[in-house]
C-alpha cells in the first residue's frame, strides 16, 4: 500500500522539488547546458495580422525594482535563446512597487538592450498606454489627445521605431479586473461616452498604423462587452481591430472562461495571460505560512488580494494533482493556461534565472486527458479563491 502523506509532509515535499528544479537549473547554467531542446516553438497570429508570437512570452513588470537592468538583459537573452520571440511591457513598468518617479524604467532596460545588441527584428514587442489614475499625465485617462505622445515616449525610451503590439493597459470607465469583481458596479458608466471615446482613439490609433509606430492595436483587463464594443468601433471607423487581450488568468483566476473566451473565438482576440502560476502562489512556496525572503508577497501582503483563506486549499489541491502525475508545479500551471483553446500566449515573469529556467522547462510540457480532469475536479471544488 503507498503511503499517503500529510498535507504539511506534501508541501515540504513540493518545496523540496522547486529548490531542487532551481538547483538543476543553476547546474545546467554554470556547466554551460542550453536549456532548449532543440524543438521549435508553437507560434499564433495575433488576430487577423500576420504577426506570429511563440505560445510564450517575457514579461518584464520587475525590471527596475526586483531587478537590475544586467539583470533583465540577461533574461531577455535567456528567453531568445529558448526559443521565445515575444517581450511584454508597459509605460507604467517596473511594479513592487509603482512609483511616478520609477515609471518608463522598464522600457529604457528593453531600450538599452536594443540599442547594444542590434537585435530588434528577432522578437515581437509588445507595450501598453496606462488607464485613467496612473501616475503619469496626472491621472489622465486614454485619449486621441495622449495616445500620439505616449508613444513616442515610449518608442524613446525602448529605442526603436515601432511597437508591434500597442495595447490599453485598462479602460477609462472602470474594470472588474485587480480583485474589483466581488464589488463590481457598472451604472454610473454612460455608453455614449464611451462609444465617443473609442471612436476617437480609433482615429488616432490608425493615424499611428500609417505613420508605421505601431503595428497592431490591443486591449488589456479589459471585458467582453468592452471586447465587442472596440471591434465595432473598428467595424465603423476603419480603425485598427484589436487583436488581442491582456487578462488575468490561472488555475486560480479564470473569470475569461465564458463570456471573454466566447468573444476571443468568435471576434477572432487573442487572449495573453498573465499572472499564470498566481504571483507565485501555485508554486507551493507560499503554503504552511511560509513567506520567502524578497519574493513578492514579502513586499506585497496580499498579493494584490489574491491572499485568502480559500487560496491556500486551492493550491493545496492543485499540488497534489502535479504529485501525482509526476508534475513539477509550475510547468503544469503554465501548461495548462497554454492548452486552453483561447490562449494566444502565456506572460511570466521571473525575478531571477534559475526562476526562469524552471518557466522555461515548460515550455515542452503537455498535460494529458487524465491530469486535465483531474484540474477540472479541482476547479469544481475550489471555485474563485480570490
Amino acid at each position: 500500500m503507498r503511503r499517503r502523506l500529510s498535507k504539511t509532509g506534501r508541501n515540504q515535499l513540493f518545496v523540496a522539488v522547486f529548490e531542487k528544479a532551481i538547483a538543476m537549473a543553476s547546474m545546467n547554467r554554470e556547466g554551460g547546458r542550453k536549456i532548449r531542446r532543440g524543438f521549435s516553438m508553437k507560434k499564433n497570429k495575433l488576430g487577423r495580422t500576420d504577426i506570429e508570437v511563440t505560445d510564450f512570452c517575457l514579461g518584464s513588470m520587475t525590471w527596475g525594482t526586483q531587478n537590475t537592468a544586467e539583470e533583465g538583459h540577461a533574461q531577455i537573452e535567456r528567453a531568445l535563446d529558448a526559443g521565445i520571440n515575444f517581450i511584454d511591457t508597459a509605460e507604467m513598468y517596473p511594479v513592487n512597487p509603482v512609483r511616478a518617479e520609477t515609471m518608463g524604467r522598464t522600457e529604457e532596460i528593453i531600450g538599452e538592450w536594443i540599442g547594444k545588441s542590434a537585435r530588434r527584428s528577432d522578437f515581437v514587442l509588445a507595450s501598453k498606454h496606462s488607464g485613467e489614475g496612473a501616475p503619469v499625465r496626472d491621472g489622465a485617462g486614454i485619449s486621441s489627445d495622449t495616445i500620439r505622445s505616449t508613444i513616442e515616449a515610449s518608442l524613446k525610451r525602448l529605442q526603436t521605431d515601432y511597437i508591434d503590439l500597442y495595447q490599453f493597459h485598462w479602460p477609462n470607465r472602470g474594470s472588474y479586473m485587480f480583485r474589483k469583481n466581488w464589488k463590481f458596479d457598472p451604472s454610473s458608466q454612460n455608453r455614449a461616452d464611451t462609444m465617443v471615446h473609442m471612436d476617437d482613439c480609433m482615429g488616432a490609433l490608425q493615424d499611428e498604423v500609417t505613420r508605421g509606430t505601431i503595428r497592431s492595436f490591443g486591449l488589456s483587463n479589459e471585458s467582453a462587452w468592452g471586447l465587442t464594443q472596440w471591434a465595432n468601433a473598428s467595424d465603423r471607423s476603419g480603425g485598427p481591430r484589436p487583436v488581442s487581450v491582456q487578462n488575468e488568468y490561472s488555475l486560480l483566476a479564470r473569470l475569461a472562461d465564458t463570456d471573454v473566451a466566447e468573444v476571443c473565438h468568435n471576434e477572432d482576440i487573442g487572449m495573453l495571460s498573465y499572472s499564470p502560476i498566481a504571483a507565485g502562489l501555485l508554486t507551493g512556496k507560499y503554503q504552511n505560512d511560509a513567506i520567502p525572503d524578497k519574493s513578492r508577497m514579502a513586499i506585497n501582503g496580499d498579493l494584490g488580494g489574491r491572499k485568502t483563506d480559500r487560496v491556500f486549499k486551492a493550491v493545496d489541491a492543485y499540488l497534489a494533482i502535479a504529485q501525482k502525475h509526476g508534475l513539477d508545479p509550475v510547468h503544469m500551471a503554465l501548461a495548462w493556461v497554454r492548452q486552453r483553446p483561447f490562449m494566444t500566449s502565456v506572460i511570466f515573469g521571473a525575478t531571477s534565472l534559475d526562476q526562469l529556467d524552471v518557466i522555461l522547462g515548460a515550455l515542452d510540457v503537455t498535460l494529458s486527458d487524465e491530469a486535465l480532469t483531474d484540474i477540472d475536479a479541482a476547479h469544481k471544488a475550489h471555485p474563485m479563491p480570490y
